[in-house]
């Protein structure tokens, strides 16, 4: 029987290691939504060495993977997109899971689930980026994208998964710089963001590497959030 691996920010365990200078490094908890982990460097504030204040955690940022989906039931793309610190974004799976409209419903959302589990199960996204669906002339089209997105959002949240959900614009947006380009223009960006050597296709797939490039894009801003309403509550305890 299968049985979600626990990855929720709050079940990872610090670890204890040597930094390049040869002091002792204590790693501390990853958050996912902003891909930044606490450390704190042995000599500078670290805990048990006579003071008594909290050490002051010098953050640093680490390999991520981020699953982007583009829902579909009959086509469902994917996209698994590895980040280094420093480094540009590096496709590692791209492609397009497809189940066949002749059977029944029940039968390929339980395959769409599978594969689904084997991308969590290979790779270990700590994100899922997905299609946020606005409006569809199509009510059938409409109805099994959600259905869709519900099974992978669903698997991603029992895996402790952070879940962002983006709408075309933003995609288009964050990827171009421009929130109307055409599928053709998301195309190219991609491929140059990603550094492949032909555009990637199918179209699905393409668009759900854009959708895990938007997450990417908008980690930075996570973190100066994070880091904003850190020092803001910082300043309120010390007002008190």
């Amino acid at each position: 029987m299968w049985a979600p691996t626990s990855r929720a920010a709050g079940a990872r365990t610090s670890r204890r290691s040597t930094g390049a200078d040869g002091r002792a490094v204590q790693e501390g908890p990853f958050d996912p939504r902003t891909g930044a982990q606490s450390n704190v460097t042995e000599g500078s504030g670290w805990p048990g060495r006579g003071s008594t204040a909290a050490p002051a955690p010098i953050t640093t940022f680490v390999r991520v993977f981020v699953l982007g989906l583009d829902p579909g039931l009959t086509r469902c793309g994917y996209s698994v997109l590895e980040q280094r610190a420093g480094e540009r974004p590096r496709a590692v799976a791209l492609g397009v899971v497809r189940t066949s409209p002749s059977d029944a419903v029940p039968a390929r959302l339980a395959e769409l689930q599978r594969e689904l589990r084997s991308l969590f199960d290979e790779f270990q996204p700590v994100a899922l980026a997905v299609e946020r669906v606005l409006f569809q002339v199509n009510v059938r089209t409409a109805m099994s994208v959600g259905q869709a997105s519900g099974v992978a959002m669903a698997e991603a949240a029992s895996r402790g998964c952070v879940v962002e959900q983006y709408s075309p614009n933003e995609v288009k947006q964050a990827v171009t710089g421009y929130g109307a380009a055409t599928k053709e223009q998301v195309q190219l960006m991609v491929q140059t963001l990603l550094g492949l050597s032909e555009l990637p296709k199918p179209a699905d797939a393409a668009d759900a590497a854009a959708l895990a490039l938007c997450h990417l894009a908008r980690m930075p801003m996570a973190r100066a959030t994070a880091a904003a309403d850190g020092r803001r509550n910082g300043h309120d305890r010390s007002a008190r």
